[in-house]
C-alpha cells in the first residue's frame, strides 16, 4: 500500500495528534516570513542547532576534555574533532526524521517497532539523560562553589531550583529561551578565548593532535577518555532533542517548504555544532598547555582545574572566567535536557507531565548517586563520576543512532529520505560507536 502523498511527502499527522505533543503549544510557535531573502528566512529558521549545541558543550564535556588534554596533551584533539564531524551528520538527519514525518525521533520509534524493543529504547534514553543529569548537576554545583563559595552539598541540591527558571523561559516563548542560552554560549565563548589568550600556547604543538596516533586504540586510558570525548560530543538525547525542538518552527506541508526547512536545519546544526567544537576544543587546548605542558598530568576535577589555573597562567582572572563560564555552561544544559527528557516520555510513553515535575523527577533521580558519592567518596571522585557519566552516554548511543539510521532511510520519508551515501556513512559510524564500546568493555573486564 502506498502511504504518500501526491507531493511525495508521508501524510501529515492527524489534528488530534499534533495538539498532544511533547513540546505542546511551542510545536509551530516560531513564525517563518512568507517572502524576503534566504538570509532574512534562514534567521528566522536559525536558533535549535544553539540549543543542540549546549548539550555538546556540558559540565561533563569539561571533565572528559580536562583529562585528556592535561594526561595527553593535544594528542585526543583529532578525536574531538571527529566527534564533532559525527555529530553533525547524525543531527542532520535528526532533523531530516522530524521535518519529513513531522514527528519526533521517539514517537517514530514508538510507532515502527514492536512495543518491547520501544520500551527498552526508552529506558536507555532515560537512562542517557539522567547520566547527562549527573555530569549538569555536578558541573552547576561546582559553578556556585567556584563563583559564589556556595559548599558543594549545598550547591548540589540548589540546583533543583532550576525547575523554576526552565518554566519561566517556556511561558516567555522559545525564541525568547533560545536568545537566554545563546546568551549563555557567548559568556563561554569569550572566557575561553580569553583563557587561551593567556596560556599562550605553542599552535604548531596543537595542530599535531589533529593527526590521529594508534595510542588512541591501543592504550586503554587514551581510549577511556576518547570514549569519553565521543560519549560527551555525540550525547543520545540531543538526537531526540533537535528532533522536537527543529518542529517548533511553522515550516510548511508542501515539499518545497519541507526541502528548505531542511537546508536551513543542515546549516543551523552545522554551524552551532562547528561552535561547539571551538569550546569543547579550547577547553581540551586550554588543559594541554596550563597543565599538561607544566608537569600537571592527572587533573581531571575541576575544582582541582579552577585552583591551578590562576597561578600557572599568573592571573586570578583566569580562575574568575573559569567558574563564570562553567556555572554559565550548566545553566544552560539544564535548559536542554529538560526540553529533551520532555520529548523522550512523551514520545515513547505517552506519559504527559507538566515540566516542572518531569524536571523534578529527574533531577532527584539523578541528585542521589551525586549526593551519595559526594558523601562517600568526598569532592575529590566528582571529576571521577562526570567521566564516567560521559562513558555511559557513549555506551548509550547506538540504542539512538541505529533507530534514526534506520528510520531516516525508509522509503516513508519519500522524496525526503537520507540519500543512500549518508545512510551508509551513518552505518560506518554506528558500527565503529558499537566496536569501541565493546573494546570498551572488555578492557574493563580485563582488569
Amino acid at each position: 500500500m502506498n502511504d504518500m502523498t501526491p507531493s511525495g511527502l508521508p501524510p501529515a499527522p492527524p489534528a488530534a495528534a499534533t495538539t498532544e505533543r511533547p513540546l505542546g503549544a511551542l510545536f509551530g510557535s516560531v513564525a517563518l516570513p512568507v517572502g524576503g531573502g534566504t538570509v532574512r528566512r534562514f534567521l528566522a529558521f536559525a536558533g535549535p542547532g544553539y540549543l543542540v549545541a549546549t548539550g555538546y558543550m556540558d559540565p561533563g564535556n569539561w571533565a572528559t576534555a580536562l583529562a585528556g588534554g592535561s594526561k595527553f596533551g593535544a594528542s585526543l584533539l583529532f578525536v574531538a574533532v571527529l566527534s564533532s564531524l559525527i555529530a553533525i551528520l547524525l543531527q542532520s538527519l535528526s532533523a531530516r526524521l522530524a521535518i519529513a514525518t513531522g514527528e519526533d525521533l521517539a514517537m517514530q520509534c514508538r510507532a515502527a517497532l514492536p512495543r518491547p524493543v520501544s520500551y527498552g529504547l526508552w529506558i536507555c534514553a532515560e537512562g542517557a539523560i539522567i547520566a547527562t543529569d549527573l555530569a549538569e548537576i555536578i558541573g552547576t554545583a561546582i559553578g556556585f562553589q567556584l563563583v559564589f563559595g556556595l559548599p558543594l552539598k549545598l550547591g548540589v541540591l540548589v540546583t533543583v531550583l532550576d525547575v523554576f527558571l526552565i518554566l519561566a523561559l517556556q511561558r516567555l516563548g522559545f525564541r525568547k529561551l533560545e536568545a537566554v542560552v545563546i546568551a549563555f554560549l557567548v559568556v563561554i565563548a569569550l572566557s575561553f578565548a580569553t583563557e587561551l589568550v593567556l596560556a599562550k600556547p605553542d599552535w604548531a604543538w596543537v595542530a599535531s593532535g589533529l593527526v590521529p596516533t594508534p595510542a588512541i586504540v591501543t592504550n586503554p586510558d587514551m581510549l577511556y577518555l576518547a570514549a569519553g570525548i565521543i560519549g560527551a560530543t555525540v550525547m543520545p538525547h540531543n538526537l531526540f532533542l533537535h528532533s522536537g525542538i527543529v518542529q517548533t518552527r511553522a515550516i510548511g506541508a508542501s515539499l518545497p517548504q519541507k526541502r528548505e526547512a531542511l537546508r536551513f536545519a543542515h546549516w543551523d546544526s552545522a554551524l552551532a555544532l562547528t561552535f561547539a567544537l571551538m569550546i569543547n576544543a579550547s577547553i581540551l587546548i586550554l588543559a594541554a598547555a596550563a597543565f599538561h605542558s607544566k608537569g600537571h598530568t592527572g587533573v581531571a576535577e575541576l575544582q582541582e582545574a579552577h585552583r591551578l589555573i590562576a597561578p600557572l597562567l599568573g592571573t586570578q582572572l583566569a580562575s574568575t572566567l573559569f567558574g563564570v563560564a562553567l556555572l554559565a555552561c550548566g545553566l544552560s544544559s539544564t535548559i536542554t535536557a529538560t526540553l529533551a527528557g520532555q520529548i523522550v516520555m512523551e514520545g515513547f510513553v505517552r506519559i504527559r507531565l507538566a515540566a516542572w515535575q518531569r524536571r523534578l523527577l529527574t533531577r532527584l533521580v539523578a541528585i542521589i548517586p551525586a549526593v551519595a558519592v559526594i558523601w562517600m567518596a568526598g569532592e575529590s571522585a566528582t571529576g571521577q563520576l562526570m567521566v564516567l557519566s560521559q562513558v555511559i552516554l557513549s555506551l548509550a548511543l547506538p540504542f539512538a543512532v541505529v533507530p534514526l539510521i534506520w528510520l531516516t532511510a525508509r522509503q516513508r520519508l519519500g522524496a525526503l529520505i537520507a540519500p543512500r551515501w549518508v545512510t551508509v556513512a551513518g552505518s560506518l559510524i554506528a558500527a565503529v560507536l558499537i566496536g569501541l564500546n565493546l573494546k570498551i568493555v572488555f578492557d574493563a573486564l580485563a582488569k
